[in-house]
């Protein structure tokens, strides 16, 4: 046993699971890569404030579950906790927003990091695929991100995913319903802490998951009642395209997401089957995230699923995944002459695109085969020194057991057709 393990909250991902990982992050990037999102990696830490002003000081995120550190230099940062106000600065630093092509379209994969209490679906590390379009107010922007996001959960296999669908209003009309909220909360018996919270941003409340604060606030004043007309045409555009694109959607009046920059369209992609933290994904538009941060007035839209989450989901719903094979073939030479023809062979075929492993380290027959039973493979090439002497090597099916001799030079194209 080693002496260290994993951190709390955190997790490994080892063979033959990670692959399900990697073609999840797959399969929500590629309908992202099909209509004009261009990759975007940015550090791991950044600024505290850049979060302290994007996300919400009165956040929960911010308040209790950034870890941030101070360095040997005296710069004050933070491991990401989330991926938008990271890509937003970059851009900005970058000046993407100034090449005359609005908006920009940004996708991005990575971890993040927030201090929680551990429990399944919700851990101190964890991985997200990400999508934003920075610089224009269009409801269509809106309507393609929801509906690029069905299309890779419903291209996964995911089924009993819901999204969540409402508006937060903007700087117009926002002003007047916070003043009725925070009126109906000061009336409430709530603790300290939530009263404070209700001062700097009533509406994080409305997020509070505790179920004595939920009963309370059955009364509360809802933002629909309090949009202007420009907010509720926009969100009557943004309902009319996602409908008309065939994707189902649940007005939720109380949906007002977890950080602070969100305005006007807000949503979120729910699954049932995972208990209290159903939420696999969400986002929405945030026009006045540029300005926080120092930035120019730069209405924007995005999203953020989170790839552990979207795993689970498809635990619940039963769903396997058609993952291609780590090996195709695997090679087992017994004696030195065979073992130089077959490494020679496997580089070959990998250079035509077939996946190929080797029998290393001289194990004998027994061992070797059972290697390349472990490993997967469709075929094994078994060669020796009889084999070598008459030209030829064995070539065995793994699934029916049959085997047959094939000549040295025309291996590649036996594997190639048989496997298509």
């Amino acid at each position: 046993m080693s002496t260290f393990k994993a951190p709390k909250g955190t997790y490994d991902l080892i063979p033959p699971n990670s692959a399900r990982y990697l073609a999840v992050r797959e399969a929500i990037s590629a309908p992202l890569r099909n209509s004009g999102y261009g990759y975007i990696e940015t550090p791991g830490f950044e600024n505290v404030e850049l979060f302290a002003r994007g996300v919400g000081e009165s956040t929960d995120i911010v308040t209790k579950e950034m870890y941030a550190f101070e360095t040997k230099g005296g710069d004050r940062l933070a491991l990401r906790p989330e991926g938008t106000a990271s890509v937003l600065r970059a851009a900005l630093e970058a000046n993407l927003h100034k090449a005359g092509n609005l908006p920009v379209k940004l996708w991005y994969s990575g971890s993040y990091y927030r201090y929680e209490r551990p429990q399944k679906g919700r851990y101190r590390h964890f991985s997200q695929v990400g999508a934003e379009a920075i610089g224009a107010e269009d409801p269509a922007l809106d309507a393609e991100l929801i509906i690029l996001a069905d299309q890779a959960y419903r291209s996964l296999g995911l089924r009993t995913f819901r999204i969540l669908l409402n508006s937060l209003g903007d700087k117009e009309c926002r002003p007047a319903y916070r003043a009725a909220l925070q009126d109906f909360l000061r009336g409430l018996d709530l603790d300290e802490e939530t009263l404070r919270r209700a001062e700097i941003n009533p509406l994080r409340v409305l997020d509070d998951k505790r179920a004595d604060v939920q009963k309370q606030l059955v009364g509360a004043p809802l933002l629909e009642d309090h949009l202007c007309e420009a907010c509720k045409a926009y969100h009557e555009e943004v309902r009319e395209l996602i409908t008309a694109a065939g994707v189902a959607f649940e007005d939720d009046p109380r949906l007002v997401r977890g950080l602070d920059y969100y305005t006007r369209t807000t949503f979120e992609f729910v699954h049932d089957g995972l208990g209290s933290q159903s939420a696999v994904g969400g986002g929405g538009r945030y026009d006045g995230l540029s300005e926080m941060i120092g930035g120019p007035a730069l209405p924007s839209v995005g999203w953020a699923l989170g790839v552990d989450r979207t795993v689970l989901a498809l635990e619940a719903e039963g769903v396997e995944l058609n993952l291609p094979a780590a090996t195709s073939v695997f090679a087992v030479p017994m004696g030195e002459e065979a073992r130089r023809l077959l490494f020679a062979k496997v580089t070959e075929l990998r250079k035509v695109g077939i996946a190929a492993d080797f029998g290393y380290g001289g194990k004998g027959l027994k061992a070797a085969m059972k290697a390349a039973n472990r490993s997967g493979a469709r075929f094994a090439i078994v060669a020796g020194e009889r084999d070598l002497a008459e030209g030829v090597v064995q070539l065995k099916d793994m699934e029916s057991g049959e085997q047959s001799a094939v000549g040295v030079g025309e291996i590649i194209a036996e594997l190639e057709a048989r496997l298509g």
